[in-house]
């Protein structure tokens, strides 16, 4: 069981660029999670299909995280969203939640804070793996 009460997650980062992919993995890091990075819509489906996703990170732009939630949406998959960004606004993580995000955050990471973001966005959507 990981730390944070979460063991076997499954996390896909879309979009991000590599040097906050690797701040969210250095964030969530633990034994037994399993982390996936796509580029395309098509590609972040398909992968959550595949791998059993529990949640996705994808970048603040927000006509890419519009198209991901549609696609989710139309696909069927329930699939928490949080959309990171290299700078906190308020506008921004509005946008993102009334678009349909789990949640939003923004660099840098701290491990707790994202781990609470986890659990929260798994909580909402009833997919959660296993809390202690």
């Amino acid at each position: 069981m990981a730390k944070d009460g979460i063991s076997n997650l499954n996390v896909i980062f879309h979009d991000l660029d590599e040097a906050l992919a690797a701040q969210l993995t250095d964030a969530v890091s633990q034994p037994g999670r399993a982390f996936h990075s796509t580029t395309s819509t098509s590609e972040c489906i398909s992968v959550a299909e595949q791998r059993h996703a529990d949640v996705v990170f994808c970048n603040s732009n927000q006509r890419g995280y519009q198209s991901l939630l549609g696609a989710l949406k139309q696909s069927g998959l329930e699939l928490p969203v949080v959309v990171v960004s290299r700078i906190p606004e308020t506008s921004e993580w509005l946008d993102a939640l009334d678009a349909g995000a789990a949640d939003y955050c923004a660099a840098p990471f701290e491990r707790q804070h994202i781990s609470w973001l986890v659990q929260s966005a798994l909580l909402a959507g009833q997919r959660l793996p296993a809390i202690v």
